[in-house]
């Protein structure tokens, strides 16, 4: 690897939690490794859950200092993105209930006096952030690492991996000890601390459970470091 990856966890909506890592991580790079080119990964799930999912977007689309910014499609985005293209009861009731509602609040939407209006959700949003949402890629290559979401299919090759399965697999992959070719490198399943494995590392940290969001220091050679920052659990941050 020519450059250094920075590889951050889940945020739900915790802007907060957000600024001082991407500060921290400003700071660790300049210390560290002063003229060597970085780029910053964020492994999806922006919005739901914390009370600042639209902050997140807006600094997300807004860049972080030098560094090549790459962030991916969650599953949360997957859902927000589909109640977009539908009024279907059972799509928005799927989002809202895993944190949609605080999605909503963040953008000044209420569901009080009106059905699930797609309109309405993408007038809130604007389409400079629809665009962005819809733009978001499922995975990202570095040798000897794989960025993406949840996870992949176990035995299944790249080029032939189902975007279900990148955005929601859990158990198949999770207990796998299946050489994939990659570190997969991923969140969606939030810990209390970094799992580390010969075949994966998981850096969800639980941004909203345990107030905690981290990032995986990587070149490929030596062991990650793993860089936080730490809040008060919960939603509002």
């Amino acid at each position: 690897m020519d450059k250094i990856i920075y590889a951050v966890g889940d945020v739900h909506g915790r802007d907060d939690l957000l600024r001082d890592l991407h500060e921290h991580i400003c700071d660790y790079h300049q210390l560290m490794h002063a003229g060597r080119d970085a780029e910053l990964i964020h492994v999806g799930d922006y919005v739901d859950g914390g009370a600042h999912s639209r902050e997140v977007i807006d600094r997300l689309m807004s860049g972080v200092g030098d560094f090549q910014l790459t962030c991916l499609l969650g599953n949360h985005e997957a859902m927000l993105l589909e109640c977009l293209a539908t009024d279907n009861r059972q799509a928005w009731y799927t989002w809202l209930s895993n944190g949609g509602e605080e999605t909503l609040a963040s953008f000044g939407m209420s569901l009080r006096f009106g059905g699930y209006d797609p309109d309405e959700l993408r007038a809130c949003l604007g389409e400079e952030r629809v665009a962005w949402l819809k733009s978001r890629p499922l995975y990202r290559t570095i040798e000897p690492y794989f960025f993406v979401h949840a996870g992949i299919a176990p035995g299944v090759p790249i080029d032939e991996q189902q975007p279900k399965d990148m955005l929601w697999i859990r158990s198949r992959f999770l207990d796998s000890e299946e050489n994939h070719g990659y570190v997969v490198v991923h969140g969606h399943t939030p810990g209390d601390e970094p799992v580390i494995k010969a075949n994966r590392i998981c850096i969800d940290t639980g941004a909203t459970s345990n107030g905690l969001l981290t990032a995986a220091v990587l070149d490929g050679n030596t062991a990650p470091v793993f860089l936080r920052a730490v809040g008060r659990p919960g939603k509002t941050g």
